[in-house]
């Protein structure tokens, strides 16, 4: 039985929690890991109406990108409208989870999503996410270093910028004097034992620390696993918040913007800029981008594509001699719905997890342009 609990260990591959910004609320927002799950929609708001239809529908888990509970609720009112929603929720056993900046900031996430889109090429990180560091060093007694290394690389340490399966290790002589409890792997109780030992040194990320930890105490031989841990401070990383990359060749502004209109479906954007200007260098931000029009700036792009930009935004980067254009919020954020879907199958599938997987189709901007 698939449960909601390995759904979210599914999207914890897929959007790491530790890449959330700290003002998020992300996660299982209600229901309970031990409900069980066959089908799966996912929508870019829990709206009451979205939420309501799933539970028409059979619909076990309902996995959008903004999150339902965002400020701490001092009361749970069924009268009010986050009331009513968690009270069907519950009432149906429908689980409600959020995948917000943390998808943002992931590889392959919305941002990678919104990139290809727009047929961006070459991307790199817009900001990226600070990652806090730490150097493990592992005692590992010897003719086993090979099966603990490698389980260690396939939890996700030993990596660093471009390089994978970084390590360094050591040869020397360790001692210990088994307790009367103790079943040692080798010596005996209430004697000095030496053994021979390699110390395993490699780096790992904190988000990844839970997962390797686990894989050293599977596969190490000993009673008692000894390892240490090293802050090292922090590095940028492969994940962050917005892309700048490349288009195909050199285009004007307007056309691009043109582009854009006709591959995300819309009737209008806003644009500021001359629109004979050429571009071929584009930042993007999902969602609103007021908080990365700096990093804009500082990248040597030459227009920003996000949504939820101001007037003083433009004047800013029109003063810049730069461009904008402005998608709104919803449109640079809505494609997330099939991608994520196409995630979600994927990873369901290579677990052997039944389960159906499908994109809310009725969602539609709250603006309308007339």
């Amino acid at each position: 039985m698939v449960t909601i609990g390995h759904i979210v260990d599914v999207m914890e591959k897929i959007a790491p929690s530790s890449l959330a910004e700290e003002w998020d609320n992300i996660g299982l927002q209600v229901g309970h890991n031990a409900w069980p799950v066959d089908r799966i929609w996912v929508a870019l708001d829990p709206t009451e109406k979205v939420v309501n239809k799933a539970s028409q529908h059979g619909v076990n888990l309902l996995i959008t990108h903004h999150p339902l509970i965002f400020q701490p609720l001092s009361a749970l009112d069924p009268e009010t409208l986050i009331g009513r929603i968690i009270e069907t929720a519950l009432r149906k056993r429908l689980g409600i989870f959020c995948a917000h900046t943390n998808l943002d900031s992931a590889r392959d996430g919305l941002n990678d999503m919104l990139s290809d889109a727009l047929g961006i090429d070459n991307t790199n990180v817009l900001r990226p996410k600070k990652t806090e560091q730490y150097k493990m060093a592992v005692f590992v007694p010897k003719g086993h270093e090979g099966e603990v290394i490698n389980a260690l690389f396939e939890s996700g340490a030993g990596k660093g910028g471009k390089y994978t399966h970084l390590s360094f290790r050591t040869e020397g002589m360790g001692t210990f004097k088994p307790g009367d409890t103790a079943k040692p792997f080798t010596g005996r109780r209430g004697e000095v034992a030496h053994a021979s030992e390699y110390r395993i040194e490699v780096l790992v990320a904190k988000k990844d620390l839970p997962q390797v930890i686990a894989a050293l105490h599977a596969v190490h031989p000993y009673e008692e696993v000894v390892y240490d841990l090293y802050g090292v401070g922090g590095g940028n990383s492969n994940d962050g918040l917005g892309r700048v990359g490349d288009v195909d060749k050199e285009i004007s502004l307007q056309r691009f913007a043109q582009r854009i209109k006709q591959v995300l479906g819309l009737e209008t954007v806003r644009i500021v800029g001359d629109p004979k200007q050429t571009v071929r260098r584009v930042a993007v931000c999902s969602g609103s981008g007021k908080s990365l029009l700096a990093d804009f700036l500082a990248s040597d792009a030459q227009v920003f594509v996000s949504g939820d930009l101001g007037y003083h935004d433009g004047r800013h980067v029109e003063d810049s001699g730069r461009a904008l254009i402005d998608i709104g919020h919803f449109a640079s954020e809505h494609l997330v719905v099939r991608g994520l879907v196409a995630l979600l199958r994927e990873n369901l599938s290579d677990r052997g997890y039944s389960v159906q997987v499908e994109p809310y189709e009725e969602e539609r901007d709250c603006f309308q342009y007339i």
